[in-house]
């Protein structure tokens, strides 16, 4: 099944598909596992950042050597990606989606941008996610933010309506720390991919952190902890995303 498959399987039978970003080899060998362990596809996001960090062709080459040996499903998005050239070479390398931010542009600029990514990414198959017409998979705004913010209250009924007037793949980004009714209710109101990344890159400090309270000195003997962690926190995420 290709990710779009998996997008209109989610419409059909409301459930969310969890995109997990990584830019360490744990944090990766993490999610995988725990996709594995649940019978789940994940979507694997690389922002500018972690893909300049990793590089682009390491990041394809690793994933596609790592699903082998856990056998689940999992397909790249290129996240909050603004550079155009970062952005084809991405689709250009076999990435399965791009996420075109162009909210720091002018309006016009964001527009003119946004149809150059969709033209160069539908004839190659890929699928485009953003906040405009043609995209489709549809970033909602709906009082979600990104980071960790326990207090997020999200607007059902701006949910609602958007749903009534796309059939874009509707997109729940800043997932972290939202509570698990209020991401029960988005997926039953139409979100089918929940983006987590600050839970994991927390997950990721804290046991680093204790495991570094050892005397150990060995790095593979104090980084599976830290795969432990990350493979345990994207299982909570993942059952929270099941009907």
């Amino acid at each position: 099944m290709t990710l779009k498959d998996y997008l209109k399987k989610a419409q059909r039978q409301k459930f969310a598909i969890g995109q997990f970003n990584f830019s360490t080899l744990e944090q990766l060998r993490g999610i995988l596992a725990a996709a594995q362990k649940m019978k789940s596809p994940v979507i694997l996001g690389t922002s500018e950042g972690e893909t300049k960090h990793l590089g682009l062709k390491q990041i394809v080459a690793l994933v596609e050597i790592e699903k082998m040996k856990y056998k689940v499903d999992v397909f790249l998005n290129l996240d909050h990606a603004k550079d155009l050239d970062i952005i084809k070479k991405a689709i250009d390398f076999g990435y399965s989606a791009v996420h075109f931010d162009g909210s720091h542009l002018p309006l016009e600029k964001n527009i003119k941008y946004a149809k150059k990514v969709v033209e160069y990414a539908y004839k190659r198959g890929v699928l485009v996610e953003g906040t405009f017409p043609g995209a489709d998979s549809f970033t909602v705004d709906i009082g979600n933010i990104h980071g960790m913010h326990r207090d997020v209250k999200l607007n059902f009924e701006k949910l609602k309506e958007i749903r009534k007037n796309t059939n874009a793949f509707l997109v729940l980004h800043g997932g972290s720390g939202i509570s698990k009714d209020q991401i029960k209710k988005a997926i039953e109101l139409g979100i089918v991919k929940i983006n987590i990344n600050t839970e994991l890159r927390l997950a990721w400090k804290r046991s680093l952190l204790k495991s570094l309270k050892s005397q150990e000195i060995k790095p593979y003997k104090v980084l599976p902890q830290v795969q432990k962690a990350i493979q345990e926190k994207v299982e909570e995420k993942l059952k929270s995303f099941k009907k």
